[in-house]
């Protein structure tokens, strides 16, 4: 009994102690125990000592049968008593690792107990960076705007913080790249950095690192391949070039040798060229990259002188890009061009007795050559006229073409003529044409007119007609015919009876020169009659011709035999009529003249004739001047001033046509007279004062009315210029007035 109530004790005791351990295991797994180890920790090494870290002793644990287990299939840890690293970790495979640690009892039922431990692994730099692929091949294009992205490169590294943290910086490059791309340390992007041109280097090759905090590194390679863009036009450029172009070039002469380039490749550098304008050229490619301009079709300098050939180049590009080259070229000159007058034919008019050495006319010929070849000279062709060589008629400036007249022309020998001038070039060989000029002279009224009939005798003795006395009244006696070699106008004839014995016997048709009887002949008039009739031309001036006809009324010659001679002998002393009316008109003319002088002196000494002072007036009665009755034609006139001192009234005149009216004045005081007796022997003064302001309202005196009456003593009216009356006079003496 005592054995087993023993028994029971001990037994009682291990579970207390067990229920201890139990609780301060439990308590130990309950706080988690965590460890820190490297990776790079070899196996067998020391992690954490658990026994002490969960506060119990060795002989404790192993009692207690203590264990552990991963969270995992991989088994890397033992556990006595110490934790203990059975393999090596790998952070990069797994940083952490999560331990579960058992405890049991020793009791029945057992009970177990477990902690967790948590085991940490510290990396260490034990990866280098790791680039994604080795080469990187990248096309960009030319001209790829700035800062645009090439690539970015992406290394990684298996390790953490500042072990993994890589930085990307270029390896070894040119400077030509570097100039061109940049790369960002961080992020690993490849980005341009200037002006990409394909036409300078078409491909870049660099090496880019990566390196990690530890200073391990890894490296890559990128390839950029520039891909071209039509981003160059076309050049051209001319090697050489012939200038001028002789215009007589075949087809086929080359004109220049051009050089065509395009710094671009591929269908970006297949260049064209081609024109715009209709021109006789054409291009013909040569060598490589050289095309040969030529002529295509015949040159003609007188259409186009000079061209200006654009040459348009064009490449294959999308979109083609195209240049623009000018060539001048010069076509130069052959005589291949005759002179050509302005007119097919000429017409000049020249009136005859032009003077010698006068331009008659001037032609003109152009010539479409240039230099030598334009240069004209003209001259006359010999040419036979009806008279003689023409070359005495007409001479012509070689330079000018300005004809001229070698000498007068007559209208009445020739009224008209050919030229035939030519124009001749100086070129090699001379061309020539020949023109004619037609040279019509016109008529001058130059000659007077003839008379055909009637003709004087032989001895120069004036024909006579007869006419029966008892013809009737337009009796045809006879008809003048004239002729005027003029021409025109200066041709047209007209007849007039210029004197005759009895103007009112005869008439005589103006255009036709008939003359008739105008009435019956009677005794009163004479048997003999003499006619003077003037032939007139219409030019101008006008040109006449007398003849002079004796004209016999009577039925038998031989009545009027006898006294034809002395009809003759008085016919040859007949004055030149022509003459006398000359010397008439000069007379007339004088007369008129001198008028004029004398009313001027009068105006200017403003003293008005018949009307001044009485000690300006002889008293032997009025004088005239000298010659100042001498005229043509004269009339004779009496005409007295009287003084009549019982007359009160006078009459004045005023001009009205025939049926003149007398206006009454009285009161004779009130106006200022001269009255002279019949004698002329004394002159009174009546109301001199009057008189004289009546004077100094006239400016002078004109006569209005004066009746042709001889003999007889009329009163004579003057008008005063700034009146409107007249004032009557009676003059004495003799007056001679023209008709």
């Amino acid at each position: 009994m005592g054995v087993n109530h023993k028994k029971t004790s001990a037994r009682t005791n291990v579970q207390v102690r067990a229920f201890f351990l139990f609780f301060c295991f439990c308590q130990a797994a309950s706080e988690q125990i965590r460890y820190s180890i490297p990776e790079e920790m070899e196996s067998g090494s020391l992690v954490g000592n658990i026994a002490r870290d969960i506060g119990l002793n060795v002989r404790q644990l192993t009692v207690r049968n203590l264990r552990i287990a991963s969270s995992d299939k991989r088994q890397y840890f033992v556990v006595d008593a110490e934790l203990v690293l059975e393999k090596q970790l790998d952070r990069e495979k797994q940083s952490t690792h999560r331990l579960i640690l058992t405890a049991s009892d020793g009791g029945h039922p057992v009970r177990t107990g477990t902690a967790l431990v948590y085991v940490t692994v510290i990396d260490v730099n034990d990866n280098s960076p790791i680039f994604n692929q080795e080469i990187f091949k990248i096309s960009l294009k030319e001209n790829a705007p700035n800062d645009s992205l090439v690539v970015q490169v992406k290394a990684s590294d298996a390790d953490e913080d500042t072990n993994g943290q890589i930085t990307y910086i270029f390896k070894n490059i040119p400077d030509s790249a570097r100039q061109k791309f940049r790369l960002d340390p961080v992020s690993g992007e490849l980005r341009v950095k200037g002006v990409l041109d394909y036409e300078e280097v078409k491909r870049y090759e660099m090496i880019i690192e990566a390196k990690d905090g530890g200073g391990l590194v890894d490296h890559c390679k990128v390839l950029i391949e520039i891909i071209d863009e039509n981003d160059n036009a076309p050049e051209v450029t001319v090697m050489s070039i012939s200038t001028p172009v002789p215009e007589d070039s075949p087809p086929g002469t080359v004109i220049a040798l051009i050089n065509i380039n395009d710094k671009d490749s591929g269908l970006n550098g297949e260049v064209s060229c081609h024109f715009h304008e209709d021109i006789p050229f054409k291009f013909l490619s040569s060598s490589n990259n050289y095309v040969k301009l030529l002529t295509e079709r015949t040159l003609d300098r007188e259409k186009v002188a000079e061209y200006n050939i654009t040459v348009i180049a064009v490449d294959k590009g999308t979109p083609p890009t195209s240049t623009r080259k000018t060539i001048h070229v010069e076509i130069s000159d052959i005589n291949d061009n005759a002179p050509i007058f302005e007119s097919i034919s000429y017409m000049a008019y020249v009136l005859e007795n032009n003077p010698p050495g006068a331009s008659i006319y001037s032609v003109k010929a152009s010539d479409l050559d240039l230099g030598q070849n334009a240069k004209i000279n003209y001259c006359i062709l010999n040419d036979n006229m009806a008279d003689g060589l023409f070359s005495s008629y007409v001479a012509i400036n070689s330079q000018t073409g300005i004809i001229y007249a070698q000498r007068s022309f007559d209208y009445e020998e020739f009224r008209e003529f050919r030229v035939q001038v030519k124009a001749q070039d100086s070129g090699s060989p001379t061309l020539s044409n020949n023109v004619t000029l037609n040279v019509f002279v016109l008529d001058q009224n130059d000659n007077a007119p003839e008379i055909l009939y009637p003709l004087l005798g032989s001895d120069g003795s004036v024909l006579f007609e007869m006419v029966p006395p008892s013809s009737e009244a337009g009796y045809l006696v006879t008809k003048v015919v004239a002729v005027d070699a003029d021409s025109g106008h200066n041709a047209w004839l007209s007849y007039q009876l210029l004197q005759a014995t009895e103007p009112a016997l005869f008439n005589i048709a103006l255009h036709n020169g008939e003359i008739r009887t105008s009435r019956i002949f009677t005794e009163k008039y004479s048997v003999k009659q003499r006619l003077v009739i003037v032939v007139t031309d219409n030019g101008q001036p006008p040109l006449s011709a007398t003849v002079t006809l004796n004209i016999v009324f009577s039925e038998n010659i031989q009545q009027v035999l006898p006294d034809l001679s002395n009809f003759s002998s008085e016919s040859k002393i007949q004055p030149d009529l022509n003459f006398y009316l000359i010397i008439a008109l000069a007379l007339i003319c004088s007369l008129f003249l001198l008028t004029g002088i004398l009313i001027v002196v009068i105006k200017f000494r403003r003293s008005p004739f018949l009307c001044l002072s009485s000690d300006r007036y002889s008293k032997d009665g009025p004088t005239f001047p000298p010659g100042y009755s001498d005229g043509t034609l004269p009339y004779s006139y009496n005409a007295w001033l009287s003084s009549e001192p019982g007359m009160n009234e006078f009459g004045f005149l005023k001009v009205g046509g025939q049926n003149s009216t007398l206006t009454k004045v009285t009161t004779a005081e009130s106006v200022g007279l001269l009255l002279a007796d019949k004698e002329g022997s004394n002159v009174k003064n009546e109301t001199r004062s009057l008189l004289q302001q009546e004077a100094n309202c006239c400016s002078w005196f004109k006569i209005s009315h004066l009746e042709r009456q001889s003999n007889v003593n009329k009163t004579l009216y003057f008008k005063c210029e700034n009146e409107r009356e007249y004032l009557p006079f009676k003059l004495i003496g003799m007056l001679n007035i023209l008709a």
